[in-house]
């Protein structure tokens, strides 16, 4: 049998490499998926008292909601989901949404007022997104009477603390282009960014209704800067050893 290159040998080794940091991941999200109460260990962001208005917070997976609440959730998007789905070629599909938001993987954060009335809620979801460990904010809905009103920042910030706590490498979301409200709230007030993987080429722009933004957890901040130090290091190995070659052919 011949020798292996040394490039066959750095492949094997990059994929072997890529294959650890993807159990790494998974595992980290198995384990966020098996908590009782991903809002335990912030008991300060139970509750929201604020500009008139006062709920308390609770977190459950989806199969541990009444079906009451459940067919609030669906209700509430539909309300005000529905014609920014018929604004584009997606469509509304009532079922199609209803197997969404029931998901096992589904987990909500639920805000109720006062007479244990549910005003608002996000879904969410811990996942893999391109190999990465991830928080997936699926929704985040708000009834009239609480909105504008600091509500919907506060549930996200509490999003964007369970992802930190449980080592995620980035939040995640995606909203249609024509939600300028909704990709306002995001970008300008939470400072979320247009994420690598969305689909931004300028020959198929047109093509999509919809951005996937993101924002980096403080680990996936110091992951992504020692990831590109890295690169960067192999980048400049490669380009002495192209030199290095260089000077022996011309030599």
């Amino acid at each position: 049998m011949g020798r292996k290159s040394a490039k066959g040998k750095e492949k094997k080794l990059r994929r072997k490499e890529e294959n650890a940091k993807l159990a790494v991941s998974v595992q980290k999200v198995e384990t966020a998926n098996k908590l009782g109460d991903p809002l335990a260990p912030f008991p300060v962001f139970t509750k929201y008292e604020r500009n008139g208005v006062s709920v308390k917070i609770e977190c459950k997976k989806v199969a541990d909601l009444d079906q009451e609440t459940v067919e609030w959730i669906f209700q509430l998007t539909r309300e005000n989901m529905q014609s920014l789905y018929e604004s584009c070629e997606w469509g509304w599909k009532d079922r199609e949404k209803r197997e969404e938001l029931t998901e096992d993987k589904a987990w909500y954060l639920l805000a109720r007022d006062q007479e244990n009335k549910p005003v608002a809620f996000v879904h969410f979801r811990f996942d893999i997104e391109c190999d990465d460990e991830v928080l997936y904010l699926y929704e985040i809905q708000l009834i009239k009477d609480v909105r504008k009103k600091g509500l919907g920042k506060f549930l996200t910030q509490i999003i964007e603390l369970m992802a930190n706590k449980y080592e995620m490498r980035k939040v995640m979301l995606t909203t249609f282009k024509h939600n300028l409200e909704g990709y306002n709230f995001f970008t300008s007030k939470l400072k979320y960014e247009v994420d690598e993987t969305s689909p931004e080429d300028p020959v198929f722009y047109e093509s999509y209704c919809y951005i996937i933004l993101s924002k980096y957890t403080k680990l996936g901040k110091l992951l992504k800067i020692k990831e590109e130090k890295e690169e960067e290091a192999k980048m400049a190995a490669n380009g002495g050893a192209g030199d290095v070659l260089r000077d022996a052919i011309t030599s």
